[in-house]
């Protein structure tokens, strides 16, 4: 395997081999690729017009798409691999598996189910506990949002969190004891058109 690819995954902090890498790449790509080419040929003329009058997209796949949907690709095998379990996620916080089976269930942790076992991302937590603050963003992500939109807006730079004229993630905000609802606020918006 490629000794690059060997050393992006090193310096990213992946603990899996290329090869384990390229499968969870191949995996996500089969669930997230569009199940036709030609999305309006599951419609009649009438369903089709009424479609786009709403909105909807319906022209044929084109290869200008592709590089989007690989970066999405992409993040979200690297959001697979980086999640915990959740014993491992109950060892790091020193708690029982039930106490973060709850926590789950009542909104103050986030994750997805894969494979009929919970996937908790790695960013929302910091040493032996949880990000500072994290119950309170949380509270105010939308229901909807998947954990890939919340793992994307966590960790990446706001505009509107500015420490010295430097733009935080909503984490690194966090992290250094900035103000949670500053990213409560801005969480309430996802999923908002901008």
């Amino acid at each position: 395997m490629s000794p690059a690819l060997e050393a992006v995954l090193a310096k990213a902090g992946l603990q899996v081999t290329p090869d384990e890498f390229l499968s969870l790449v191949a995996d996500a790509a089969k669930r997230l690729a569009p199940p036709h080419p030609d999305p309006s040929g599951y419609f009649t003329p009438d369903q089709r017009e009424a479609l786009t009058e709403a909105g909807l997209d319906l022209t044929p796949h084109r290869i200008e798409d592709d590089q989007p949907r690989a970066r999405t690709i992409v993040a979200h095998a690297v959001l697979r691999d980086s999640a915990m379990t959740v014993a491992e996620a109950a060892r790091q916080l020193g708690v029982d598996t039930s106490r973060i089976r709850h926590r789950l269930g009542v909104g103050r942790l986030v994750g997805w189910k894969d494979r009929g076992a919970w996937r908790l991302p790695a960013w929302q937590f910091a040493g032996h506990g949880v990000l500072p603050g994290l119950e309170a963003v949380l509270a105010a992500v939308p229901t909807d949002q998947p954990a890939l939109v919340v793992a994307g807006f966590m960790t990446s730079e706001q505009e509107d969190l500015l420490v010295e004229n430097e733009r935080l993630s909503p984490r690194d905000w966090l992290l250094a004891g900035g103000d949670p609802r500053r990213v409560a606020d801005l969480a309430t918006q996802l999923g908002t058109p901008a």
